[in-house]
């Protein structure tokens, strides 16, 4: 059980980083994002709102093969960047990105939610493949970057941007279809194809709370590091 926790409580916090420097051994949202969407702008994902300005049109209504570019907020340092995949109506959307879930891991066509007060896409919910439900934390975004074609290009794995998994693909059909939300299955290997839930379900806006106790819960000026050395000291002591 312990093992589990360890290993769950390490995708939740790797989900949190976002475009956290991992290092250059996997793949980062940026090179990903930026091939997704034809957005050809570059460095940390937290100074592509800025960078933007006077080259791409900007705002806050998600369209297809638009970037939505995360701030920095607590664990995700170097903020974060998605590419919509499909937009299902004012408040959801499907969102392709790397590095969020899991390390250097592809996610496909997952949910995005807008839960801001106002409508305007400045607070989000994403999509947790591990635990297969809504995240837990609310992600402060700048808003939508959008590229001078809506068009999404297709990711081929390089080496040389890091090593990476296709670790979720939703059917983007089954959104609409089955009218909420869909359950992927896990793999560290090999594309997913997700299962249904029962029919007419809304996502789920919840996660384990022991995962949370290392992850959300934890205070914002403590590091990633402290927060896995926290993980590990519980390990020894159970």
């Amino acid at each position: 059980m312990i093992r589990n926790l360890v290993w769950a409580a390490a995708l939740m916090l790797s989900g949190m980083t976002g475009a956290q420097a991992w290092g250059a051994s996997v793949l980062q949202c940026v090179p990903y994002a930026r091939t997704v969407s034809g957005v050809d702008l570059y460095g940390d994902a937290l100074n592509w709102w800025d960078q933007a300005d006077g080259r791409f049109k900007r705002g806050h209504a998600p369209k297809k093969g638009a970037v939505l570019a995360f701030r920095a907020f607590g664990p995700m340092a170097l903020g974060h960047v998605a590419v919509v995949s499909r937009v299902l109506d004012d408040r959801r959307i499907l969102i392709r990105h790397a590095n969020w879930s899991v390390p250097g891991a592809i996610e496909e066509d997952v949910l995005a939610i807008d839960v801001s007060d106002q409508g305007d896409w400045s607070q989000v919910r994403v999509w947790h493949s591990p635990t297969g439900q809504m995240g837990a934390r609310t992600n402060p975004t700048f808003g939508f970057i959008y590229p001078a074609k809506a068009k999404l290009h297709d990711f081929t794995p390089d080496p040389a941007l890091g090593a990476s998994i296709r670790f979720a693909r939703m059917d983007m059909d089954r959104w609409n279809r089955e009218g909420a939300s869909v359950r992927p299955v896990r793999t560290a290997q090999a594309t997913v194809e997700a299962k249904p839930e029962r029919r007419g379900r809304a996502p789920h806006l919840r996660t384990d709370p022991a995962i949370l106790h290392f992850a959300d819960n934890a205070p914002v000026e403590r590091s990633l590091s402290a927060i896995i050395a926290d993980v590990k000291r519980e390990t020894m002591l159970n």
